[in-house]
């Protein structure tokens, strides 16, 4: 287990809200880490429609949600955060503290360890889980040890035969990714039509015409080879029925993602739904400290907007820092006088 890292908020959930809290907390001088079970920032908007475009961001006309993600980053770039992916928070409990306000200990599913003053949950519509292959009896006895959901170290696939199931963007685009540096790359889908970006399509039918990436279409995954570790897959063509043997290193399955609440259900909140309930004035839970913002959030008049989830973790990181410092008044300045965020942005203000 690593060592314990300590803050002033937790942030369950690295999407648009989660990383807009590091900004509303850095006006404040409080420290966050953030933690999220996908392998990269920006929720849902950057795993579900990176390339839809957002209408009702104030002063911005037309952004797509990528763009929206990178300029939260950019935002936040002033401020020091932690930032931990691919991993969730399994366990919670509150420690015992000298000072007047209890802290929290959590550990997430890599073992990583924090002590918080405050939790704040922005996980959207709960943790993004990979979809498991249909009909694979326990499909996670191999994992990491040749099957895998998603791509942590694209070097772990360099001079492997690799195989990749899929018909989406994550799956053209580890395709085309891998075809540079892997011993070969197979990719399988249950049909010849694919849900991803056009553009990434037309790269990966260039490599298959180049020889560098095979496609077999339309086949289903039939049966897992292997004792310890992955040495093949049997697939069976979605027509014909008839079964063919691979040999492969690695598997991809990149099958989309399933939403849902995941161990927060087990935490001792006022679910409603798959929703976690909270009060309008603090954006806090029934249980003191952790705060629930963005689409997660349920209360009377609740709207799922990213503009909504900005305005509650606003609010919501005025109190946490009431927590963190009893007593003492929040300090408020407009960021047009604040000076120690010009400094922090190079900014002169005169």
């Amino acid at each position: 287990m690593s060592d314990k890292l300590e803050s002033d908020i937790l942030i369950i959930g690295a999407g648009p809200v989660g990383l807009f809290t590091v900004f509303e907390a850095g006006l404040l001088d409080l420290k966050c880490q953030i933690v999220d079970n996908l392998d990269k920032v920006g929720g849902q908007c950057a795993e579900l429609y990176p390339d839809k475009p957002i209408f009702d961001i104030p002063g911005v006309p037309k952004q797509n949600a990528e763009d929206h993600v990178q300029a939260i980053l950019e935002q936040i770039k002033p401020f020091k955060y932690g930032l931990h992916l691919g991993q969730r928070v399994e366990e919670i409990q509150q420690v015992e503290s000298n000072e007047d306000i209890k802290k929290w200990r959590l550990i997430t599913s890599e073992s990583n360890e924090f002590i918080t003053t405050n939790i704040f949950i922005a996980a959207g519509g709960g943790s993004f889980e990979p979809r498991r292959p249909p009909n694979i009896l326990d499909p996670d006895k191999f994992l990491n040890k040749g099957v895998a959901y998603s791509v942590r170290d694209k070097k772990n696939y360099k001079n492997k035969d690799v195989i990749i199931f899929g018909g989406g963007d994550s799956a053209l685009d580890w395709t085309v990714e891998l075809a540079d540096i892997a011993k070969s790359v197979t990719l399988i889908h249950r049909r010849d039509k694919f849900r991803g970006a056009p553009n990434t399509e037309s790269q990966m039918r260039e490599l298959v015409e180049t020889g560098k990436v095979e496609l077999k279409t339309p086949y289903v995954i039939e049966e897992l080879v292997g004792t310890d570790t992955i040495s093949g897959v049997s697939i069976k063509h979605f027509e014909t029925k008839e079964i063919e043997s691979l040999d492969c290193e690695e598997i991809l399955f990149l099958f989309g993602l399933n939403k849902k609440l995941g161990p927060i259900i087990n935490w001792g909140l006022d679910l409603k739904g798959k929703k976690v309930s909270v009060d309008t004035e603090k954006y806090q839970t029934n249980v003191e400290g952790i705060f629930a913002v963005g689409d997660i959030a349920d209360y009377p008049g609740k709207l799922d907007l990213i503009l909504c989830g900005y305005h509650e973790t606003t609010l919501a990181v005025q109190h946490a820092y009431q927590r963190c410092f009893p007593g003492k008044r929040v300090p408020f300045a407009y960021t047009t006088s604040n000076t120690k965020l010009h400094k922090k942005l190079g900014v002169n203000v005169d």
